[in-house]
């Protein structure tokens, strides 16, 4: 079933009447060459930007009419990095709550902990204090916080090294399973999206050239994409 549906998406220059759909419950990854318009297309589903023309719609609802803060609730997104802020684990959980006057109780906030395999010793400690890894499962539980429906990851693993990524992969797709989500996923790892994808979105200056399981990017005949395979990127 598809969750998500781009309708002859264009924006500004970046985008180029993009159409194509996300299933629902499955791991989709964009892949293409820097430049080509996938963090793009990652904003216009939680509502960070809007098409210049065209329809993005969400369980057949077009985004543009529907309540942005209720779609930034089913949609969470962690970001290339894992941006923290000062303070501690707990007040990065409590963020996106925070921005309501509300606050995540101590309870909730051991789940999230839970989730991405860190233990409860974790809540009171300082941002500073922590690894490249661990901040990402900060990022990732800071996710959870309004139990969405779908996981937007932008390159989360960029800046780990490779046994940090591998963990990062396993956690997501343990997280996918056990709580049935659809996660679209920005990587320019090819290996990545090999290893953690159901489907692949491939995009080139901002034309979206592939759609569909990942095995069909070595059977597709598109010059632009042998090369992209090839590593003449």
């Amino acid at each position: 079933m598809e969750i998500i549906e781009f309708e002859n998406v264009s924006h500004r220059e970046i985008l180029h009447n993009i159409s194509g759909y996300f299933r629902e419950n499955k791991i989709t990854t964009f892949i293409g060459p820097s430049g080509a318009g996938k963090t793009t297309c990652l904003k216009h589903i939680n509502g960070l930007l809007s098409p210049d023309s065209g329809n993005v719609f969400y369980r057949g609802e077009n985004i543009e009419s529907t309540n942005i803060t209720a779609l930034r609730k089913k949609a969470g997104m962690a970001f290339q990095s894992a941006p923290m802020f000062a303070g501690t684990v707990y007040d990065n959980l409590n963020l996106p709550l925070k921005i309501f006057n509300e606050n995540l109780s101590r309870e909730r906030a051991l789940e999230l902990l839970n989730m991405v395999e860190l233990d409860e010793s974790f809540l009171g400690r300082k941002i500073n204090t922590l690894s490249g890894g661990e901040k990402s499962r900060i990022s990732l539980a800071r996710t959870f916080v309004s139990k969405p429906e779908v996981l937007l990851l932008d390159e989360i693993t960029s800046s780990l090294d490779y046994t940090l990524v591998r963990e990062i992969e396993r956690l997501v797709k343990k997280l996918q399973q056990d709580y049935h989500l659809t996660v679209i996923w920005i990587t320019h790892d090819l290996a990545q999206a090999e290893r953690v994808s159901d489907d692949i979105w491939f995009l080139n200056q901002g034309e979206l050239l592939l759609q569909g399981p990942v095995d069909t990017l070595y059977s597709s005949d598109n010059n632009i994409i042998q090369h992209f395979l090839r590593g003449e990127r």
